[in-house]
């Protein structure tokens, strides 16, 4: 059972004060107008692309690894932009927490909300892909309907506290399950509701097996082919971009997977991967590059990072 996310008084403790503060700041300059917010977050990816740093390796090697078609040149300029787009983000979840609907409604058009009508109650888990406009994409698709999130419990208990309460705003009868609660997630999805979940992660070589993505070899999860079938759930992707004039996010939910799963772990796992990359190239700028996705490697293999 979920522990409700409660306020608690040790919150009020001199050792959170500075996350307090933190947050207070990014509160103030999420009510900023949208085309400051966009201009002041490509300000803060272009510094922290000047800065560098490990981040900045990582991202580069992936972009290498992935687009190994492209010139040195071109290679650059991708990482640069995804660092302007990375810098968005960060705003961004201000955003997604805070502003009201009709605030967000403003700035987005949905299409493909057809294909989350459940039939016969039928659990749906809702693919996502770790785009930068992540947050975002979660906040604009979920105000239109229940979605619970898997997500990643945050050390800091002030923070993981904002953090759900603001994912939990989305729509009054979502909920936060921690990644670590499958069991939850799997009576969600036996009772119809919607989950999202997002595959496209090194998650270690436990819970992985080794399929090509961007034609390297990637530690890949199977866990999503396990989630629908002991959910009894149909797989529907979603991804959301930036929109090219500037003036807000196009949030495109697919259509269902067909043949999904197929009881074959490893069919399952390109099939996915394959979903990812697909969408990734559409606009590859976006997709969080900076994450270690190819970390763990086949025995014997070198270290990639």
């Amino acid at each position: 059972m979920l522990e409700p996310n409660r306020f608690k008084a040790k919150f009020l403790s001199p050792k959170y004060w500075l996350t307090w503060l933190w947050l207070g700041i990014a509160w103030l300059i999420s009510w900023l107008p949208y085309k400051c917010l966009m201009w002041l977050g490509g300000g803060i990816g272009r510094l922290l692309y000047c800065l560098g740093g490990r981040r900045k390796h990582i991202a580069k090697t992936n972009i290498a690894l992935c687009f190994p078609e492209l010139s040195v040149i071109e290679q650059e300029q991708m990482l640069k932009n995804n660092f302007i787009s990375m810098g968005m983000s960060l705003l961004e979840v201000g955003m997604a927490w805070w502003w009201p609907k009709w605030r967000l409604a403003k700035l987005s058009t949905i299409d493909g909300l057809e294909y989350l009508q459940s039939q016969d109650g039928e659990g749906i888990l809702l693919v996502a892909m770790h785009f930068s406009t992540l947050e975002i994409g979660a906040a604009l698709l979920g105000r239109e309907m229940p979605i619970d999130g898997m997500y990643r419990k945050h050390k800091n208990p002030v923070f993981d506290f904002i953090q759900r309460r603001g994912r939990e705003n989305y729509h009054p009868s979502s909920q936060t399950i921690p990644r670590k609660e499958v069991r939850t997630m799997l009576k969600a999805l036996r009772q119809g509701r919607t989950v999202w979940y997002a595959p496209d992660q090194d998650y270690g070589p436990k819970q992985s097996i080794f399929v090509p993505f961007f034609g390297v070899i990637a530690a890949t999860v199977t866990a999503t082919a396990k989630f629908a079938k002991l959910g009894k759930a149909k797989v529907v992707p979603f991804v959301q971009h930036r929109r090219e004039d500037g003036k807000g996010y196009h949030v495109q939910v697919l259509p269902p997977l067909e043949n999904f799963p197929t009881g074959d772990e490893e069919a399952d796992a390109i099939t996915v991967n394959q979903l990812v990359e697909r969408e990734v190239r559409k606009r590859p700028d976006q997709y969080m590059w900076l994450h270690r996705r190819f970390k763990t490697r086949p025995v014997g293999d070198v270290k990639i990072y």
